[in-house]
């Protein structure tokens, strides 16, 4: 069985953003979409490891920035790569606004946000489903959503090849290289947080 097999399935990028008891985080999602047009529903999947997860369930409320090919690395390593739990994401970022529902939605690079109310959390394991209604929407630009794929091929940095005889492995969620034989089984990409299972072993 190969597990890169999961990569081929086509997935959006979001920005998922919250706010409970006066505090405000947001961060990146691969998986939302429609699910009933009467009345307009959408549904989400966030990891439970993510602050903006414990938000959403304790307010009950979200905004979803589409992002588009015109997202800028710089959005991903600033919602993705740093917990809610140890800065305040919002705090001095410029490329934001709050829309009716009082949550902030991220204007660079994005096509347009959707405000919701959850209805259902269904656990998942390692993530909830949220069932949530549509309260409010806005197409913000033309520009087409970007896809995992395209956020591959076109927004993150490419990696630079290993030198010859050396062995690396590389974080197959943001690039982050670590030089050696062995990857430690409980080694934790120091970017995005993600376990070794993530990294792919790459030999010059």
């Amino acid at each position: 069985m190969n597990p890169k097999t999961m990569y081929n399935l086509s997935y959006g990028l979001f920005v998922l953003t919250a706010a409970s008891a006066g505090q405000d985080s947001g961060c990146i999602i691969n998986t939302a979409g429609q699910v009933t047009s009467e009345p307009n529903r959408i549904s989400i999947a966030v990891n439970k490891a993510n602050f903006t997860h414990d938000l959403v369930k304790q307010s009950g409320k979200f905004n979803l920035s589409i992002l588009s090919e015109e997202a800028d690395f710089s959005v991903f390593q600033h919602f993705g790569f740093q917990s809610g739990r140890d800065v305040d994401k919002f705090s001095g970022y410029p490329d934001c606004k709050r829309s009716s529902n009082g949550l902030y939605y991220v204007t660079a690079g994005s096509n347009g946000y959707i405000s919701a109310v959850t209805e259902q959390a269904i656990d998942l394991g390692s993530h909830t489903l949220f069932i949530a209604s549509v309260s409010d929407m806005e197409v913000l630009s033309a520009a087409p959503s970007a896809t995992y794929a395209y956020y591959h091929s076109s927004i993150k940095p490419q990696p630079q090849k290993p030198a010859a005889g050396k062995t690396v492995w590389r974080c197959t969620v943001c690039g982050y290289v670590y030089e050696g034989e062995e990857l430690p089984a409980d080694f934790i990409c120091p970017l995005c947080k993600h376990p070794a299972s993530d990294f792919e072993k790459i030999t010059q």
